[in-house]
């Protein structure tokens, strides 16, 4: 699956816009990307781990010539994927659902009122 494969499914998932959705994953993966090249870890409960590890340097062999080949150290990243994702790849639990968000309705603006708290307004009085 790439990228607009997964853009597709989502927006089918969700219902929300291909745009927005396309504009958030970026977002995801920009974020991650700028974390770990900090050094910071990534934790996606129940998805797993992004993180950046280090390699020492080592020798290793050309497989053509079989010369030796000093190979330097450096950082890659990492990722280790959390219990639930391990559960769901493995048969163990189904994929979790996602229902389509619930529209929110606008809070009701409460009148200022002086000397009444909020709670007190939330409630009902002074009106």
């Amino acid at each position: 699956m790439n990228r607009r494969a997964l853009v597709d499914a989502i927006h089918e998932q969700t219902g929300l816009a291909r745009n927005d959705v396309a504009l958030v994953l970026a977002s995801l993966v920009n974020q991650v990307e700028e974390a770990v090249t900090r050094g910071e870890k990534v934790t996606i409960t129940g998805f797993g781990t992004f993180e950046r590890q280090w390699r020492a340097p080592r020798t290793r062999r050309n497989p053509r010539t079989g010369d030796p080949v000093d190979v330097p150290a450096t950082t890659v990243p990492a990722f280790r994927p959390g219990q639930g994702f391990r559960d769901v790849v493995s048969g163990k639990a189904p994929p979790a659902r996602v229902s389509p968000p619930r529209p929110t309705l606008p809070r009701p603006q409460l009148p200022p009122l002086r000397g009444v708290s909020t709670r007190a307004r939330r409630r009902g009085a002074g009106a």
